[in-house]
């Protein structure tokens, strides 16, 4: 982006090669970002009654329903950590993921004046949902740690991988979100397909139940779907009792990883289209 002081204009290159994003436009934009962010929660949780607590409702009650039905009645196993905690372990990032893979695969629609009006960073438009559940996430996370007191369950220092786990949760939620956005921009019916592919993945996804269930000759394909990694890195950084995915994990750092450079290439490779097809 070459900026003229003689004609007083700005001229929009493309960006060439591998430098999806450039380090330098993130804090040039900081401020717009942090007002996108802050727009989503005002939004999503005004002329509410309960406000912010539904970001730990949503979790609680789903983590309710699956321990009469799965943990009660089915007799899923938990690997020796009492069914209530193990599922909510599993759905708290769970449900991070698919709030901002959700919001973000609509953000480009629902931003139309924004696309056609000024210039930013586009990428900012999905992203500012992968922030903005941050804040749900933390309310999640903090009645995890309460429900894990109840019932005696105490972390060890392996609690401090979670900060890695929730970057690599980020990561795959931003890599998803932006394809699934340029896709959406382009395709309106994408839309009902997330919600479809979001159904299906949880069911692929350790959530609530334990990956020790899954057959051993079905366990690399398993270990494909990066939130099996990370799911199962949450419940060992936090209840322990299982051992260290180290495997999982590392198939899920890469599998993410892949998933983050082909959803920004496509999301990039469209961005010029996106004021007129939207």
């Amino acid at each position: 982006m070459n900026r003229s002081a003689s004609q007083n204009f700005i001229h929009i290159k493309r960006t060439k090669g591998w430098q999806f994003i450039r380090i330098g436009e993130i804090n040039e934009y900081k401020d717009l970002i942090s007002l996108m962010a802050l727009r989503d929660l005002k939004i999503r949780y005004s002329q509410t009654i309960l406000g912010g607590l539904w970001a730990f409702l949503q979790p609680f009650i789903s983590m309710v329903v699956f321990t009469v039905i799965l943990g009660k009645f089915g007799k899923i196993p938990s690997d020796g950590v009492p069914y209530p905690l193990f599922s909510f372990a599993g759905l708290v990032p769970w449900t991070y993921f698919v709030k901002a893979v959700s919001a973000s695969s609509t953000s480009l629609v629902g931003n139309t004046s924004l696309l056609s009006k000024v210039y930013f960073p586009r990428f900012i438009i999905p992203l500012t949902p992968v922030l903005s559940g941050l804040a749900d996430f933390a309310i999640a996370f903090s009645t995890l740690v309460c429900m894990m007191a109840y019932f005696g369950v105490y972390p060890s220092l392996s609690i401090l991988l979670v900060p890695v786990l929730l970057l690599l949760m980020m990561l795959t939620a931003f890599g998803v979100g932006t394809l699934l956005a340029a896709l959406n921009a382009k395709y309106r019916d994408i839309n009902h397909v997330t919600g479809f592919l979001v159904q299906l993945w949880m069911f692929i996804s350790p959530v609530v139940y334990p990956t020790s269930m899954v057959p051993d000759k079905y366990k690399l394909i398993f270990m494909l779907n990066p939130l099996a990694g990370i799911i199962e890195g949450f419940r060992w950084a936090l209840l322990g009792n299982i051992p260290f995915p180290g495997q999982m994990l590392a198939c899920s750092a890469l599998v993410s990883s892949m998933l983050f450079f082909v959803g920004l290439s496509y999301f990039k490779q469209m961005e010029r289209y996106f004021a007129d097809i939207i």
